[in-house]
């Protein structure tokens, strides 16, 4: 079967190698399969709570063996204290074992800095380059300085070439650099490209695993093809077709394969219209097309409109998620994802901005009141409608806001359009402030009144 140019980077055996694996009936499900069906959102919450309490017992029984220390012999004190403790992190150490590596990464961020490090180096080290994919920036900043350089080195080396270019502005120089040695030269290009597509962009999202065939080929040979694999990569919904050149020229949607004659051609039944992406476009707009498309992978194509990687649904559902989390921190007036245990220092210093222009707007507004001090004064209504017109002020203003964030996120607002819906929240603000401010006055005017009986 002449697939030479079948595969690009794409994990398994490549179509020269045999596989001698058995027949799929007589493959027994893992102790990995059987976790991953009894898997459920509510694993991590209960985990969390597993882990909480492992830790208290474990700070429990160490407190009791220091105080029974005295009167006894030391170095049998410590005999026990040990095995005790060895015992109790045996535990944690075998529940985090079952957990997915995104489960342990939701415990890591939910735990404060001492017991973070303690279930930290309770995780197997072949693991840890996962884990640290799946938390946030903050967290992973901690854990990292909590690891020396070898056991960074044998955490990274574990990951593909375009999760090592995520980790490697996080990571020191000198790790990222025997890491890089201990790639292959093709891997070496891959982590060199996708570290020098910039941050935010599709190219520093894309990976290099995808199936490529040629549109000459029949489906039975793609068939066979296939099945040389021991896995095939991650989200893959569809095979690229490619010409001599590693041009695209369309996608193989995986049922077209199962659900038509092994005779019939690639060509036949592969489809043209396929949505590319360019390495250097927004990451944000790419996510927009998956969520909009109902996209589960995408080719990322250079001018040339040669085949450089692919983006799967998992990247993008990422960066929606990180926007996501970014408006609503911006919305607070936060500037950056906060380590919910990071030092009062860092947590201060992070609110101090927005906080600031706070109390620049609250003073300015209290020399705008000053100024009417006088007329206050002689009308005292007006003191009771100041809170009542600060109230509305400020819903209005987050109602605006949301909707504004809302429509930059999805792509909405544009230049042509902003004077437009600019004149419309003027104009709702005015009618909203009309209608609240007569409200607002007949109110006070009516619960002012007294009535007088002769």
């Amino acid at each position: 079967l002449p697939l030479e140019s079948a595969t690009n980077g794409a994990r398994g055996l490549s179509p020269s190698e045999p596989d001698d694996r058995p027949p799929l009936p007589d493959e027994e499900p893992g102790a990995e399969d059987s976790e991953a069906q009894s898997r459920d959102p509510e694993q991590a919450t209960r985990a969390l709570i597993e882990v909480q309490e492992l830790l208290r017992r474990h700070q429990l029984v160490l407190e009791l063996a220091h105080r029974q220390q005295h009167g006894e012999d030391s170095d049998r004190h410590h005999l026990v204290e040990n095995l005790v403790e060895r015992q109790h992190l045996n535990e944690l150490r075998q529940r985090l074992e079952r957990l997915h590596p995104a489960d342990v990464a939701y415990i890591l961020e939910a735990l404060p800095q001492s017991d973070r490090i303690t279930v930290w180096d309770m995780v197997k080290a072949e693991r840890d380059g996962e884990i640290l994919l799946e938390v946030s920036e903050s967290v992973r900043e901690s854990l990292i300085r909590s690891m020396d350089t070898e056991e960074l080195v044998e955490a990274v080396e574990t990951l593909d070439t375009d999760e090592i270019a995520e980790l490697a502005p996080d990571l020191p120089s000198d790790v990222v650099e025997a890491v890089r040695q201990g790639l292959t030269q093709e891997e070496r290009e891959q982590l060199r490209a996708s570290m020098s597509y910039p941050e935010g962009s599709v190219g520093a999202l894309m990976d290099f695993e995808v199936v490529t065939v040629r549109a000459d080929y029949s489906l039975d040979a793609v068939l066979r093809f296939l099945r040389t694999f021991n896995e095939l990569p991650d989200h893959t919904d569809q095979i690229f077709v490619v010409d001599a050149h590693d041009q695209l020229a369309g996608s193989l949607p995986l049922d077209r394969v199962l659900i038509n004659q092994p005779e019939v051609l690639v060509a036949d039944v592969m489809r043209r219209d396929v949505l590319t992406l360019a390495p250097y476009e927004d990451a944000s707009e790419a996510a927009l097309a998956f969520e909009r498309y109902d996209l589960v992978s995408a080719p990322v194509v250079d001018p040339h409109n040669r085949l450089v990687g692919r983006v799967t649904v998992a990247e993008a559902v990422d960066v929606i998620r990180e926007e996501g989390e970014s408006a609503a921190l911006a919305s607070a007036g936060l500037r950056e994802d906060e380590d919910l245990f990071s030092s009062v220092w860092q947590s201060a210093r992070n609110r101090w901005l927005w906080l600031a222009v706070n109390l620049c707007t609250a003073f300015f507004a209290s020399r705008v009141i000053g100024a009417f001090e006088g007329t206050i004064e002689r009308v005292v209504a007006l003191a009771a409608l100041m809170p009542i017109v600060a109230g509305i002020a400020g819903n209005s203003g987050n109602q605006t806001m949301t909707l504004i964030i809302r429509s930059i996120a999805l792509g909405q607002l544009t230049p042509s359009n902003a004077r437009q819906l600019l004149v419309k929240e003027i104009a709702i603000a005015g009618l909203n402030g009309l209608v609240r401010a007569d409200y607002a006055y007949t109110g006070d005017m009516v619960s002012t009144f007294r009535p007088t009986y002769v």
